[in-house]
């Protein structure tokens, strides 16, 4: 975060200042909502949940180095007194972003229904071949995680990555008014949150704010679109910025072709991009679907600079997204645990299955999947054909840890699977461990995956240990 007098936050926030000498406090650190994340010279916003109250640890979070607090309630340290913490982040993150553009800062957006946050990853490492890089820590993507983002750049930092989540229309919109990108990437449209946006034509309005919010070709605005997702690609005719397209068809300006796997599930393929001639790229995290989130990488990367050669080998050298994707960990006796049990939507869920078929040819495959949460009506529908697709993809065996996903089970089964032997429903993340540990071998190979408060993650550690 860029220096800043306590009073020059008031300011920017429309706040008052409150507490023991505020005149003099100097914030020089990071904001946080957390009292644990606290740095020295940071501003804790104390942020009132449903559950806990920040101002509850503001003198922690003092005591810990912070130099003031953003609050909405008068507290006993230096602080800046709003009506709305979460409001007061926003406006404040707003006009640090506005004045680091000034002095030549990118800004990157980037959505999309499934990948936002491996490709962030990717990306960010990308970009910092070319300078300094702050992006979004895991999926910290909504009204509170971008304004924490943001804040975290300083004078210093050249490229702000920001992946940005919705579940409903006017979100992506607000979120590109607190950090306006001059580049936007959108990566699929699917039917993750279905349940709050009613439908993939509605997701995709509400996702294509992100490129209706650039400026326009003449001022720099890019447009990065995946032309293999008909959704998006329409989106062109949403925004007033140059547009540069991925994928794999002719289309594509930044186009993948001779796609193969490894015994990993790692993608390789022939790079090529209208600035050089094409470039083989060898990716180090697994499955197919990271294909057209490293060419949204490559895409960003070429407009901000870098080479398509320097970009290929940065992104063979990225070998840990953030937590619980598509980690690929072994045992000692062979048993291989894939752990992508961070969230789940369909096409996430779909893209998962078929990295697992590929990294388990040869061996026998294990598939043990949750609920997929916020899929409204579509609910049942949706889990029955993950139970079909199980079966289609040759997967030997399934296990549906819950009675949320009661539907994979019985789509399994009515695509033939035999109950008790080519598939089987437990009652939870125990009893699944329990069901594994008893039947896996050395060379099977075991997908977990849910939606995130699920918590199969805790299958996939349990197997581990």
């Amino acid at each position: 975060m860029i220096p800043l007098r306590l009073a020059e936050v008031a300011s920017a926030v429309d706040g008052t200042l409150g507490g023991p000498d505020p005149a003099g406090v100097l914030v020089t650190g990071p904001a946080t909502v957390d009292s644990r994340d606290v740095g020295a010279g940071g501003l804790f916003a104390a942020v009132v949940g449903e559950r806990v109250d920040g101002h509850d640890f503001v003198a922690t979070a003092i005591d810990a180095g912070a130099a003031a607090a953003l609050v909405s309630r008068p507290v006993d340290a230096p602080h800046v007194l709003v009506d709305n913490v979460v409001d007061a982040l926003a406006r404040l993150a707003t006009v640090v972003v506005d004045r680091l553009i000034d002095g030549g800062l990118t800004v990157v957006g980037l959505t999309g229904s499934s990948g936002k946050t491996s490709t962030k990853d990717l990306l960010a490492a990308v970009l910092a071949e070319a300078g300094p890089t702050v992006a979004t820590v895991g999926s910290l993507n909504n009204e509170i995680g971008v304004p924490l983002t943001a804040l975290r750049a300083d004078t210093t930092t050249r490229h702000l990555v920001v992946e940005m989540g919705a579940r409903g229309a006017g979100h992506i919109a607000a979120l590109c008014a607190v950090t306006p990108p001059r580049i936007g990437a959108v990566l699929n449209v699917g039917t993750a949150h279905i349940g709050e946006f009613g439908g993939r034509d509605a997701t995709a309005r509400a996702k294509a704010e992100l490129v209706a919010a650039l400026p326009g070709a003449a001022d720099g605005g890019v447009a990065v679109l995946n032309d293999d997702d008909p959704l998006v690609a329409a989106m062109a005719t949403a925004t007033p910025a140059r547009v540069v397209r991925t994928g794999t068809g002719a289309g594509a300006e930044v186009r993948a072709a001779d796609i193969t796997l490894d015994d990993r599930g790692r993608a390789s393929y022939l790079l090529h991009t209208p600035a050089s001639a094409p470039v083989r790229v060898r990716l180090a995290v697994s499955g197919a679907h990271q294909v057209p989130n490293s060419l949204a990488a490559v895409a960003v990367a070429l407009e901000c600079g870098l080479t398509a050669d320097r970009a290929a080998a940065v992104l063979g050298q990225v070998h840990n997204l953030s937590r619980w994707r598509m980690e690929v960990s072994d045992r000692s006796d062979g048993l291989t645990v894939v752990n992508d049990a961070y969230n789940a939507n369909p096409e996430s869920v779909a893209a998962a299955l078929a990295a697992l078929v590929a990294i388990g040819t040869g061996r026998r495959t294990w598939a043990v999947l949750g609920e997929m949460l916020e899929l409204g009506a579509a609910s049942p529908a949706e889990h029955a054909r993950l139970g079909r697709l199980v079966r289609s993809l040759g997967v030997d065996r399934l296990v549906v840890v819950g009675e949320g996903a009661r539907a994979v089970h019985v789509g399994a089964l009515d695509h033939g699977a035999v109950d008790g032997e080519d598939a089987v429903l437990v009652s939870d993340v125990a009893a699944a461990i329990a069901l594994l540990s008893a039947q896996l071998g050395g060379d099977d190979v075991v997908l977990v995956k849910a939606s995130r408060s699920i918590g199969l993650e805790r299958v996939a550690e349990g197997l581990l240990r």
